[in-house]
């Protein structure tokens, strides 16, 4: 299995990460997209936003162009909307979605943010879906809406897949669990899906900002689908080392299992994407 900050998961092995049945596996790694290489493997996003947003997403050359995107002296990666155009009623704000040429299914997907848009109308996320969509699931890592404080973690999927309350998690249901699950069919609810909102206020907003970011990593496997989010200085000493071991890291913010839901039916060929949309 693979990710794109690129980690093969190697099953029954020596290392130190344990499934379910007992069999030990490592994460290695696969595909890294960082520094100035960054966008190499990356398609720009142009059409209308499925999200139903007030945006008009731009081509790989609008971008750079008009510094939407860029790297700092540092190596570090930027992504960003149109911040200085005063438009007329009804134009749309120019912004940037790209994703992933490669689709993963399954992996260990790690993320180092040092800031994310935050403020009234903003929604930026970092995600995970096919186009073949809901038939093959949405994950999304990473959502702000509007001046949140607080990351959300939410699955989209087909009827008959529901999120297990009973796990051992961190975050807070979005919406009270009705005999223990909460139901993520994206027909249902105006597509809210089964969303998780983490409980520290250094997960998305201003003081994820302040204090310099963190890491977002979301494991994906049979056993089911967790996300966890460490601020700067709390990130795990094996994501430093390039040697992750999520067995370490306590219990996620929210962890999608497989005993309400079948994780390799739902969740196939997934893109990774990143985008910045307003009032969507």
């Amino acid at each position: 299995m693979r990710s794109p900050d690129g980690l093969v998961k190697r099953a029954n092995g020596d290392g130190l990460d344990t499934n379910l049945d007992g069999t030990k596996f490592i994460w290695l790694p696969e595909d890294t997209y960082q520094g100035r290489t960054f966008f190499d493997e990356m398609k720009f996003f142009t059409e209308a936003d499925p999200t139903s947003g007030m945006v008009k997403y731009v081509s790989r050359d609008r971008a750079f162009s008009q510094n939407y995107t860029y790297f700092e002296d540092d190596g570090t990666v930027v992504m960003r909307s149109d911040m200085v155009s005063t438009l007329p009623l009804g134009e749309y704000r120019e912004s940037v979605r790209i994703e992933t040429n490669k689709n993963y299914t399954g992996g260990l997907f790690i993320l180092d943010l040092k800031r994310a848009p935050w403020g009234c109308a903003i929604w930026p996320a970092f995600w995970t879906t096919n186009a073949n969509w809901p038939d093959d699931g949405e994950i999304d890592i990473l959502e702000g809406v509007h001046d949140n404080e607080h990351n959300q973690v939410t699955w989209h999927t087909l009827p008959g897949c529901y999120y297990d309350s009973n796990q051992t998690f961190s975050g807070t249901p979005v919406v009270t669990p009705v005999n223990g699950t909460i139901s993520c069919d994206s027909e249902a609810n105006q597509n809210s899906g089964c969303g998780i909102t983490e409980w520290s206020r250094a997960s998305y907003g201003p003081y994820f900002e302040s204090q310099g970011g963190g890491v977002l990593a979301m494991k994906w496997d049979e056993n089911g689908i967790a996300v966890w989010s460490f601020f700067r200085a709390a990130i795990p000493r094996d994501v430093v080392d390039g040697a992750p071991n999520p067995s370490l890291w306590g219990p996620p913010s929210a962890v999608l299992g497989n005993t309400r839901c079948n994780i390799t039916q739902f969740f196939r060929q997934h893109v990774i994407v990143f985008d910045i949309t307003f009032c969507g």
